[in-house]
């Protein structure tokens, strides 16, 4: 009799996330691209068990010292340890790309909810906006916004990330709309939502539960992508001068600190950039994986 029950239990069919982690767990590549993000944020979270060393400790008399058994990292231009400097500013790197992801993923995946389901005026409407903020070069935008936000650049470090949040998830939220609207209408003329209008069902109802949960794998898969591809706007915007600054520690900020010396001192650059390279390739592999294993087509 438990024989029976083991192969029932077996046999038993597996939903769509189900057959995704049984797909998933058997690729390398998830696992390599998953135990970098597991570092990652586990330094974000505790870089005292990673260093005991202080970021903000700065002595001009080991300027441009290289790695050495002191400073596995070597020094920067101001004598800051640069692998204390790496490790604490991993949590400034990964809050941008987190609460940005939220944002654009919240504000994105509402709105072309709601446009994919009513269609109309209220589709039309929204498309267009998209368009427009579609259109605005990303960088442009962001220097349009800080420099508006914040003229004096004298802001404080929980102001300055939220700005540099802000300005993300504004020019940002319209590929997440768009992959919410493309679904919701191809998820509205299904039979199943169909026979659901015809009961009488409210929109409120089928959209929670017969669009949304459809949603949620192909936003899935970009706001992962889009986690990697945030923190390495961050970085952009803070070499160029207008994101993270000063007394924030961050990947960027470091790396706008060692561009003017990078040919006396290339440790202070290499290391915070392939700290960043290798987070953001983490996050787009782990994407990938995760695109692959929701969509039959691709298996």
């Amino acid at each position: 009799m438990s024989d029976q029950v083991a192969v029932l239990v077996a046999d038993r069919p597996r939903g769509l996330f189900g057959d995704a982690w049984h797909a998933l767990r058997r690729r390398l590549l998830f696992w390599a691209s998953l135990a970098m993000i597991a570092l990652v944020l586990l330094m974000a979270a505790f870089p005292a068990l990673f260093t005991s060393g202080d970021p903000n400790e700065a002595l001009l008399s080991r300027s441009r010292g290289g790695p050495s058994a002191a400073a596995w990292f070597g020094y920067d231009n101001q004598g800051y340890d640069v692998y204390a400097r790496v490790v604490h500013g991993t949590r400034a790197s990964v809050v941008v790309g987190v609460l940005s992801t939220i944002g654009v993923v919240l504000t994105g995946a509402t709105v072309g909810l709601l446009a994919g389901f009513h269609g109309g005026l209220l589709d039309a409407v929204v498309s267009r906006v998209a368009d427009v903020f579609v259109g605005v070069p990303f960088v442009l935008g962001a220097i349009v916004i800080l420099t508006t936000l914040n003229p004096g650049g004298d802001a404080g470090p929980a102001r300055i990330v939220a700005q540099v949040v802000l300005s993300i998830s504004v020019l940002s939220w319209p590929v997440a709309m768009r992959i919410t609207r493309s679904t919701a209408i191809a998820a509205k003329q299904q039979d199943y939502v169909k026979a659901a209008r015809a009961l009488g069902a409210s929109p409120r109802r089928i959209i929670g539960k017969h669009l949304l949960p459809n949603c949620v794998a192909p936003v899935l898969v970009y706001a992962t992508i889009a986690l990697g591809a945030f923190i390495g706007a961050e970085a952009t915007l803070s070499y160029l001068g207008i994101g993270l600054r000063q007394p924030v520690v961050s990947w960027g900020v470091m790396i706008n600190s060692a561009k003017d010396y990078v040919r006396v001192a290339p440790h202070a650059l290499l290391f915070p950039a392939g700290f960043l390279t290798a987070t953001v390739l983490a996050f787009v592999m782990l994407g990938d994986a995760v695109r692959e294993a929701l969509d039959p087509k691709l298996r």
